[in-house]
């Protein structure tokens, strides 16, 4: 049966505003002929002139944060503990099998920057779409945040998903989320100003701090979401295996079985 693919990623990119001022990654290009002398060296004898076109090999180094790019949050992340009290999971722990299973969208692209969307409002959004939750869904939810990628306003962008909306998804068994934001919670800009007004530390960061309750991943700076039907595809993101690390660079994709 003939597959079709949708790349749900965005490239890691050094020269545009995907992260906070101090978070953006840096890559540095080597070229064929700056790297000419460095494989010339492997071999005594051999002179730069004596590789084709005198070119080396073509290799980049990067200075990135784990969250770089678009990437799956591992348990530990959110807090030291999960579960209600266990060690929280690094990436190189998480289980093969939540990285890829049936797929489904919600579209919240109408929501305001800032709003914390409510367990109401994901309830109202599976019923408009006619989805009922199964365990080990991945449930992507596609905000405003995603057409703006690369935009100066981008960490500020979309909506977020709050602490009971979160504990919504992973009470139904759901173990992966993700969002075309730059952070599954509101952006910080926003809850900030509402900290500002009312200071109640349980707003911040909430829609991660759900993974204090009950262990999930996530999967933020997801690309081509509006591109998705609301359900009918599979979910394919592996992370990069980083030992005892908070997250891992990820090449989602969305599978369809045409």
């Amino acid at each position: 049966m003939p597959r079709r693919f949708v790349d749900l990623s965005v490239a890691l990119d050094d020269r545009i505003a995907s992260d906070p001022p101090g978070h953006l990654p840096q890559i540095a290009y080597l070229d064929h002929r700056s790297t000419a002398a460095d494989m010339a060296s492997f071999f005594p004898g051999l002179d730069v002139a004596d590789l084709p076109g005198g070119e080396g090999w073509a290799i980049e180094r990067l200075n990135v944060s784990t969250h770089n790019g678009t990437h799956l949050d591992a348990p530990y992340h959110f807090h030291s503990t999960m579960d209600g009290g266990e060690r929280a999971i690094t990436i190189d722990e998480v289980p093969l099998e939540w990285c890829f299973s049936r797929g489904v969208k919600l579209d919240f692209r109408h929501l305001p920057d800032g709003h914390v969307v409510t367990p109401e409002e994901v309830e109202a959004e599976l019923a408009r779409i006619g989805h009922v939750l199964e365990p080990y869904d991945i449930v992507l939810v596609n905000t405003a945040a995603g057409a703006r990628y690369g935009q100066p306003d981008y960490v500020s962008a979309g909506c977020g998903m709050g602490m009971e909306a979160t504990l919504y998804l992973t009470e139904r068994g759901v173990r992966v989320t993700g969002t075309d934001g730059w952070s599954w919670d509101a952006p910080f800009v926003h809850t900030a100003k509402r900290f500002a007004e009312s200071p109640d530390p349980a707003m911040i960061w909430e829609g991660h701090r759900a993974g204090m309750a009950r262990a999930y991943c996530h999967l933020e700076k997801l690309g081509n979401l509006e591109s998705l039907p609301p359900h009918g595809f599979t979910v394919s993101c592996f992370p990069y295996k980083i030992r005892g690390a908070s997250a891992g660079f990820t090449r989602a994709v969305a599978i369809f079985e045409d």
